[in-house]
């Protein structure tokens, strides 16, 4: 076990049980106590965890009553639109999630993939780790409960580029992706500008709704993949603007 993923699964573990001794560690990571101790004096300095007596202790971590079990709509729908994202990803490519259930979905189509899989959204980073993908990123930041995502407080650029990066929103028109949420919208944004490819996946009862902020114009979309039952006026209308759709 490589270093990074050491450190990636050390502070997984640690958002979920909030604390950990160092025979915890040892035991979990199947590692020795000195390089136990070396990546908790390391997380340490660069503030990534606490380090106490015997242990470390996460700086951020999940409420103990809270779970994240949102109500899912159009199931059926979002299953067939990540199974479809799925296919665009070949093997060797590095690939952006967001936040959201067909995310989450399409994240559990690649998991055992030979993909590199970046995500802020943390059930899915649990269901991946929890299923031994190989290579994942979880970026950090400050946690945020109700969207079950990290944060990143740095407006700078993002350190983070990709093949692929699949997004999701709260509307869609011919002026392009709505979201609701400036906080997190700033945060994609940043990733946005450093993917190759930039897929929307939105079932077809968001089409033609426009809510929230315009966060990308329609010909910074490269395709849509939506459900086979959308407004055909409106689908026709986004390919006469020159986007590729995909309904599934």
């Amino acid at each position: 076990m490589n270093e990074n993923y050491r450190h990636r699964r050390l502070l997984q573990l640690l958002l979920e049980k909030k604390a950990l001794s160092t025979t915890e560690i040892v035991d979990q990571l199947e590692i020795s106590p000195a390089t136990a101790r070396r990546d908790i004096n390391k997380l340490a300095q660069q503030g990534r965890l606490k380090k106490v007596r015997n242990g470390a202790e996460s700086i951020q971590s999940f409420p103990a009553d809270y779970q994240y079990s949102p109500v899912i709509h159009n199931i059926d729908e979002k299953q067939r639109i990540a199974q479809a994202a799925s296919q665009l990803c070949q093997d060797g490519d590095s690939i952006i999630l967001t936040c959201g259930s067909t995310m989450k979905m399409l994240g559990e189509h690649l998991c055992g993939r030979k993909l590199q899989i970046i995500t802020n959204f943390i059930p899915l980073a649990n269901k991946l780790i929890e299923n031994n993908h190989e290579d994942i990123v979880i970026m950090g930041g400050q946690y945020n409960r109700n969207k079950a995502i990290t944060l990143s407080l740095n407006q700078g650029e993002s350190p983070y580029a990709a093949n692929i990066m699949f997004t999701s929103g709260k509307g869609f028109t011919t002026e392009g992706l709505y979201k609701t949420d400036m906080i997190i919208a700033n945060s994609e944004q940043r990733l946005s500008a450093k993917a190759g490819k930039y897929v929307v996946l939105l079932d077809s009862t968001k089409l033609g709704q426009q809510v929230g902020m315009l966060f990308t114009k329609l010909q910074d979309i490269d395709l849509l993949i939506t459900g086979k039952h959308a407004e055909p006026e409106l689908i026709q209308a986004l390919k006469e603007k020159g986007l590729s759709v995909m309904l599934v």
